[in-house]
């Protein structure tokens, strides 16, 4: 009866939400970490290889908890390459409590960092409330204006019609909408919004913020709030 019941829930979460993506080579930890996922609920695919996420795979995973020392492709490329392709929440689990691997993590896009050893019940309370904000993500959309933009597809429109937004642009007007009518200043942008891996500087920030408006145009008004940053008006004049 416990196991129809597990697996009953495995099959409605899956098909509502997807899978978690666990990549780690150790097998004894690996083995434990899938088993406490599927005891909370959550089904997992393991991978004991780093490698190369394909783009159809992105369809079902809904997060990664990633290992930074791996064989084959390491942890931090990965790490980079998901947030090139991809807003899917990322759990770093690592043995290295290096201040330093914790920030180039989190600035790489990492959403969470757990350091070996760790307790299960942390590590399960951690995916569940990471989890929990990506549901509200990806079920929510933001109206600004005359712009529409949903958070799961990724996709901006204006009466229907989509706006070809490069992935800084778009991330940068998520940033503006979720507070929209009030300051972001430029500093946070810089920090939260510009790959910091290319040049991250208010100056690279003014040029994407132009971009934006030309696309923008009049379905919304990013307004420049001189001395601390930008703010997208609620309402287009």
């Amino acid at each position: 009866m416990f196991v129809r019941k597990v697996r009953a829930r495995f099959e409605c979460y899956k098909r509502l939400m997807g899978v978690v993506l666990l990549i780690e080579d150790d097998e004894a930890l690996g083995r434990q970490i899938v088993a406490h996922l599927a005891e909370a609920g959550f089904p997992a695919i393991w991978w004991r290889r780093g490698r190369t996420i394909a783009a159809s795979d992105y369809r079902d995973i809904v997060l990664v908890i990633l290992d930074l020392m791996l064989p084959g492709v390491p942890g931090f490329d990965i790490l980079q390459q998901l947030r090139k392709d991809s807003d899917v929440p990322v759990l770093v689990l690592s043995a290295r409590q290096d201040s330093h691997d914790k920030v180039r993590a989190l600035q790489l896009g990492a959403d969470d960092y757990v350091t070996k050893p760790f307790w299960p019940e942390e590590l399960i309370e951690r995916v569940r409330a990471r989890l929990r904000r990506f549901v509200m993500d990806r079920t929510s959309q933001v109206t600004v204006g005359g712009l529409v933009i949903d958070r799961a597809r990724r996709e901006v429109t204006v009466e229907g019609a989509g706006l070809d937004l490069t992935r800084v642009e778009l991330d940068l007007l998520l940033a503006l909408a979720d507070r929209a009518g009030e300051p972001v200043p430029r500093r946070w942008l810089v920090a939260n919004v510009l790959d910091p891996e290319r040049e991250a500087t208010e100056r690279t920030l003014d040029v994407h913020v132009c971009r934006l408006r030309k696309k923008v145009g009049e379905a919304a008004r990013i307004e420049t709030v001189w001395g601390i940053g930008y703010r997208l008006r609620k309402e287009a004049e």
